[in-house]
């Protein structure tokens, strides 16, 4: 039975090519391996691996999260942690990502000084290799064997104000701001509701009952997913 083999046209192919393949396709019929077999699984195989890059993994736990309910906010900041690793890395099969190549993505935010960034994706690149592992598509974590090669951002705390007099200088300062009126009205709130500058910015009026005097946050911005009242 006479068998045909395609290896292409011309001129995608060059001459050069198109020997080399034909050599190849030789010796794997003198080992007893069909060659028309071999490049149907070449094809399966190169399939599974797009299906199995590390931004398809990503993008089906951003989903899966997305069915349990976490919050919008987190959601889009773990697609913007997708976007931020770029688009080769993405391309790459959770199987074939090594330490080291994950370490070069995270050093060209490191060394632009985003070390709380830096820090944040290799965080979330290890939750992705931890889903892969979890759905067998992976075997490890290689993120997690990045624990402690980045610099760790330093922490810079502001004491709380509890000195009455200084209280009392805060209060007059904001009072006195006149810039922004948006900002202007955001800090003579804040010391009334006592909620995070995220969620006051987010405020709509829709949410606010003015009758009842409550303005109750609904649960697509809580991060507990639970509706907050504040008097």
């Amino acid at each position: 039975v006479e068998l045909k083999l395609a290896l292409g046209s011309s001129p995608d192919v060059t001459l050069a090519e198109a020997r080399a393949a034909r050599d190849t396709a030789r010796k794997q019929l003198v080992q007893s391996i069909d060659p028309n077999a071999a490049k149907r699984q070449a094809r399966i195989e190169a399939s599974i691996r797009a299906s199995h890059s590390f931004a398809s993994v990503a993008e089906e736990l951003i989903e899966k999260k997305t069915r349990e309910g976490l919050a919008e906010p987190t959601l889009e900041k773990m697609s913007w942690f997708v976007k931020l690793l770029g688009t080769d890395f993405g391309r790459r099969p959770v199987t074939e990502i090594t330490p080291q190549e994950l370490l070069h993505e995270l050093r060209k935010h490191e060394r632009r000084g985003r070390l709380e960034t830096a820090n944040l994706l290799r965080s979330f690149a290890s939750r992705v290799f931890r889903y892969a592992v979890a759905t067998a598509r992976a075997e490890r974590d290689p993120a997690q064997l990045l624990i402690g090669a980045l610099t760790s951002a330093k922490v810079k705390h502001f004491a709380a104000i509890t000195d009455p007099v200084e209280f009392g200088a805060l209060l007059r300062a904001i009072d006195d701001y006149q810039g922004d009126p948006s900002v202007m009205f955001a800090l003579k709130l804040t010391p009334h509701v006592f909620q995070r500058p995220g969620e006051l910015r987010q405020m709509e009026w829709g949410e606010v009952d003015f009758e009842k005097a409550v303005w109750t946050i609904p649960v697509t911005k809580m991060k507990m997913r639970q509706p907050h009242a504040v008097p």
